[in-house]
This record gives structure tokens, C-alpha cells and sequence, in this order.
């Protein structure tokens, strides 16, 4: 009977990296600072966004566990082997391949990089309760660390490499917002538009990145009573003339989130609608104008909830003003510790990238009813912040149709 291996190594073809080596070494040596300081002598990070922050590798779960493991000395992904070998080609440093033929020969991958008896780091907010019992088992370490917020910390500061990533997709969000926008007429379905925005930001970023992995980039456009959520799915309403619409385009580049946001109108907008829609388009200048290094969001929070308290408007905000970009997706990650809300302290710094999105709901059945919501991304700098959506806001330009 042929012996079959717990893990192995399977390696073939090249590397393929959306940043050097060095920019991921840089990454590493931060991490391996916020293990020193805590004791840490391995570190096993299970979510999607912490192992390709670090390694490049984005995963595809299916049920399974993945993971990166970082030591002193190592990093190394493990991955299931139905991958092949496309982890070790898109991530930086060592990849171990685990088989299914045995229960726990994740664990076992794990442990052969670590040793038991380790202090070990994990992220708290993602490893489940089964898993946390399977890491005590076979790991049997000394002490257990939760490293995630930490982590999080050194994720919100970007370097220049991600800057400039950053930058260019929200150069693909703006093309994508003005395919949909050239899509816009009376009776067109809000699904036929949204996949003239998705495909326009696919094949851009193709052209932009011709050696990059092509997924989850997506539209949500909504129209009429729809626009009442941000995060309202995309369905197959057709859209009529004086309908309040959201734009939303989300390309997704090396698991990196960047998104433009708009309010339009299918051909007129009533007074009623226009008098929310200025004054929300008043509210995300103002708030744009905060955003400066020494600011706290929770200052920055405060402000804007005082303009629209003063025009009788603020029961209407549904959530917070803004938040980080970076490694994060509508299903993995979050830099909960950079986000526009009363109950954050984190003051902004250069080299943070923010959103300034302001949103006010308007229940059905009173005037000017809809969801009116504007995007733009904004880069922290020495001295203030710089927009990179260069799509326009406002009345003027999306009135459409």
C-alpha cells in the first residue's frame, strides 16, 4: 500500500507578485516587531486579509482552512491540495501543501513550521471556536496571544506601494462609473447596468495589471426604493423617469478594495429630492475639507453630525461618515480601528487612506424619499489629504437619461 504524505511541497512555474519582495519583507519586519514586543514566537494567521497583507496569497476557502505561518525566520502559507501549486506562485516566501486523506493534517502542516510548546499568535476575531480547540491540541502552546488588533494598526499606515495600487483603482472605479452612467435610460434594468460598470472595470485593470488574478470586482446599482441601503444587492427593477439611483463600482485588485459612490437621477429630480441631495453634497465638502493629519474621526464625526443636526436632517444618517481602505472585500477584513464614528479615537496620520461617504435615508412616502449617498477616497497627507475620485458629485453632472 502506497504511504501518502500528511503535507508536502509542491512548487512549479514562477512568482507571480503584485508587490516585490521587498515590500512584503518590510511588512514582515513590522510583524515580526508586534510579535517581539508581545512575546510572540509564532504566529498563525487564519483570515483572508491578514495572509495576503503579508504573503500576497489571497485564498479560496470552500469549506477549507487556510492559513500563513510566521516566525522568526519563517513565512510560510499553508494551503489545501486542491490549489496545486498556485499559493507558492502567488505568495511571497514558502508555501506547504496539506492533504485530505487524513483529519487535522492542516494542524499537522502548521506544527511542523512552529513546534508545540510555542507562545502563538492568532487573530481572535476570526479563528472559530473549533479551530481554537484544534490549535491548542496540536500546537500545545505556552501561551496564546491575540495579535489582530495589532495587526490592523500596522495595515491602516500604507506604504508607497500601496498607494500607488490604491490609486489606480480608483482610476478603474471612475471608468466604471461612467460606463454605468452611459447606461442610464428609462426601462433599462438595474442588473444590465450594473454589468456594463463590472465589465468596463475588468477589462481596465486587466490593462492596467496584465499579470494580476482577475476577481470579485462588482457593482451594486440601485434604483428607486432600493437605494435605500448601501449594501442593497442588485436586482432586476427597471428604472423610470425621476427615479432617485445609487452608483456603486467596487474593483477589487490583489484583494484590495477601492469603491466611488454616487447619487444620480433617471432624467429630472423634484425640488424636494434636490434640496437632500444638495445638502448632502454639502455635508460630504465639508467633511472632506476635516480630513487632515492630527484630526481625530470621532472630531471629524461630531462636525458633520452638527451640520445636518443644524438643517433638521441628522435622524437620517444611517452610518458612520468614512472608513479605511486597503486588504478588506464585503466578505474579509476591516480596519474597524479608522472609521468615522463617534466611539473611534484614532487620530488620522499621512499615509492613511480614508472615505468621506455621508448617506441620508429618506423613508418611502415623505418627499425626497431614497437613499443619497456620495464616495470619494481620500490619501492622508503632511498637510491635509488628496482626492483621487475624479468622478463628479452632485446635480450638475447626474441628472441622466
Amino acid at each position: 500500500m502506497t504511504t501518502r504524505p500528511q503535507f508536502y511541497r509542491f512548487h512549479q512555474g514562477e512568482k507571480q507578485l503584485q508587490f516585490s519582495d521587498a515590500e512584503f519583507e518590510a511588512r514582515l519586519t513590522g510583524l515580526r516587531k508586534i510579535m517581539s514586543d508581545a512575546g510572540v514566537q509564532g504566529a498563525v494567521f487564519t483570515s483572508m486579509h491578514n495572509i495576503a497583507y503579508y504573503s500576497g496569497f489571497l485564498y479560496c476557502a470552500f469549506g477549507r482552512p487556510y492559513a500563513l505561518v510566521v516566525t522568526a525566520t519563517e513565512s510560510v502559507t499553508i494551503s489545501a491540495g486542491i490549489d496545486a501549486s498556485q499559493p507558492w506562485r502567488r505568495c511571497h516566501g514558502d508555501n506547504i501543501t496539506y492533504t485530505d486523506w487524513e483529519r487535522d493534517n492542516y494542524w499537522r502542516a502548521i506544527v511542523s513550521v512552529t513546534g508545540t510548546g510555542a507562545v502563538v499568535g492568532m487573530e481572535g476575531d476570526h479563528l472559530t471556536l473549533l479551530q481554537s480547540q484544534k490549535l491548542e491540541a496540536f500546537m500545545q502552546p505556552a501561551r496564546v496571544v491575540d495579535i489582530a488588533p495589532m495587526t490592523m494598526v500596522q495595515r491602516m499606515h500604507k506604504s508607497q506601494a500601496e498607494l500607488d495600487l490604491i490609486r489606480h483603482g480608483a482610476g478603474v472605479a471612475d471608468v466604471g462609473g461612467f460606463a454605468i452612467r452611459d447606461a442610464i435610460d428609462v426601462g433599462a434594468r438595474e442588473i444590465d447596468v450594473a454589468m456594463a460598470g463590472r465589465n468596463s472595470m475588468e477589462l481596465e485593470i486587466a490593462k492596467r495589471f496584465p499579470d494580476a488574478e482577475y476577481r470579485d470586482s462588482w457593482v451594486w446599482f440601485q434604483s428607486g426604493i432600493n437605494t435605500d441601503g448601501a449594501h442593497n444587492p442588485v436586482t432586476a427593477r427597471q428604472l423610470r423617469r425621476g427615479d432617485i439611483l445609487s452608483l456603486n463600482t467596487f474593483p477589487m485588485i490583489s484583494g484590495y478594495y477601492i469603491a466611488l459612490e454616487r447619487t444620480l437621477f433617471v432624467g429630472e429630480v423634484d425640488p424636494a429630492s434636490l434640496r437632500i441631495w444638495e445638502a448632502n453634497v454639502a455635508a460630504h465638502e465639508y467633511g472632506m475639507s476635516l480630513l487632515k493629519p492630527g484630526v481625530s474621526c470621532a472630531e471629524v464625526t461630531a462636525k458633520i453630525n452638527t451640520f445636518f443636526e443644524e438643517r433638521q436632517l441628522l435622524q437620517y444618517r444611517t452610518f458612520g461618515y468614512g472608513h479605511s481602505f486597503g486588504v478588506l472585500s464585503h466578505y474579509y477584513g476591516r480596519e474597524a480601528g479608522l472609521e468615522l464614528r463617534e466611539d473611534i479615537d484614532t487620530v488620522l496620520e499621512p499615509g492613511m487612506v480614508i472615505s468621506m461617504e455621508p448617506m441620508l435615508t429618506i423613508p418611502e412616502g415623505q418627499p425626497g424619499a431614497g437613499g443619497y449617498r456620495e464616495h470619494d477616497i481620500l490619501f492622508i497627507t503632511q498637510d491635509g489629504n488628496e482626492n483621487i475620485t475624479k468622478y463628479p458629485f452632485g446635480p450638475d453632472f447626474n441628472v441622466v437619461g
